[in-house]
């Protein structure tokens, strides 16, 4: 009689139906070989004694485990949103499950993040970096064992892991070029002390439009702060500040912005009259704040179902990650009041 507590084995069943071992293990494992009489009373006796296939067991010898990791610097953002939803319907898809985690903007958290996914033995990791990470030895391990790992969004180029990503430099010049279009020559910009990756290339791409419409740049037109609901009020706090006040805004990001353009508002400050404003991201609240704000877009669930399926497609079909080592996806502009000083013309 089997005790109680005991994990079943396959050699139990065996022994109860006087069959061998492999033939059990057949069954369970749905082998086409085995007659299907026989294998229907092994699985029914397997449920009976409260046999459990042990799939982590099993996925030792596969070394597989059908989980991908996913560390996002935080997961209270609409885009990110996005994003996972994109992963998740590539992954349900291929039939893999998805564990996520949050670094909190922290590199020191993004490492314990790193242990743990490690640890639960996940076959590949989506990663995009939080604001003060500076490098990526806690992702080592995974690279050493073979187990891909792709940057998305925020991103660290390393010749072994692929980077999907927009062009942050392009979209910042754009909308720059958009701001100095409307006629504006004395342009804030708010980003982070933190100029890494996506940030330093938003920095870069203002830069250059100024300079390819001869305004020089001025290191005093620059706020650095965290780029939160409080960076942006604390934004307009120095702008109000400033001898001469600016004639136009680009944030980094959407949050920024809006809380930043609240503020001004409040102390009797036109926009986008007196200062024309634009954003990073185009999040939901870009047009709830009036006016609505001018930002760049950029789609969070195609970013996710790329970076999912380059993974899935390593995983399953051995695909070569080196084939796609940067992929750039596409933004768009999207112009609304926030950032329109000359009026539009009635074309009637």
């Amino acid at each position: 009689m089997h005790k109680p507590g005991k994990e079943i084995t396959i050699y139990d069943i065996a022994k109860k139906l006087n069959v061998s071992a492999a033939t059990v293990s057949r069954s369970l494992n749905d082998h086409p070989g085995v007659n299907k009489i026989t294998k229907k009373k092994i699985i029914d006796t397997a449920r009976d004694m409260g046999y459990s296939f042990n799939a982590f067991a099993s996925n030792l010898r596969t070394k597989r485990s059908n989980t991908i990791g996913v560390i996002v610097p935080r997961l209270n953002s609409n885009f990110m949103s996005d994003v996972i939803a994109g992963m998740e319907k590539m992954a349900n898809e291929a039939n893999y499950n998805i564990i996520i985690s949050q670094s909190l903007e922290t590199m020191k958290k993004e490492i314990s993040n790193a242990k743990t996914m490690y640890n639960n033995r996940v076959d590949g990791l989506l990663v995009s970096l939080a604001y003060d990470t500076n490098n990526i030895e806690h992702f080592e391990p995974f690279i050493n064992r073979g187990i891909p790992v792709i940057f998305f969004d925020r991103v660290y180029e390393h010749d072994k892991c692929p980077n999907i990503h927009i062009d942050n430099f392009k979209a910042a010049y754009d909308i720059t070029t958009h701001l100095i279009e409307q006629g504006c020559k004395r342009i804030v910009h708010i980003t982070t002390t933190e100029r890494r990756s996506v940030y330093a290339d938003r920095f870069n791409g203002y830069k250059k439009a100024l300079a390819d419409n001869q305004i020089p740049f001025s290191e005093k037109l620059i706020i650095d702060n965290d780029l939160s609901v409080q960076g942006g009020m604390d934004a307009a706090e120095r702008i109000l500040k400033m001898p001469t006040l600016p004639d136009g805004v680009f944030s980094a990001n959407d949050i920024s912005a809006i809380t930043c353009m609240q503020e001004l508002k409040k102390k009797g400050i036109s926009i986008p009259d007196d200062i024309a404003f634009a954003g990073f991201n185009n999040d939901p609240s870009a047009c709830i704040i009036e006016p609505n704000l001018t930002t760049v877009n950029y789609k969070g669930y195609e970013m996710g179902e790329v970076a999912a399926r380059v993974l899935i497609s390593h995983l399953v079909n051995n695909y070569d990650l080196q084939l796609t080592h940067s992929l750039i996806l596409r933004h768009d502009i999207i112009i609304r009041g926030s950032s329109l000083k000359i009026p539009v013309l009635d074309p009637r």
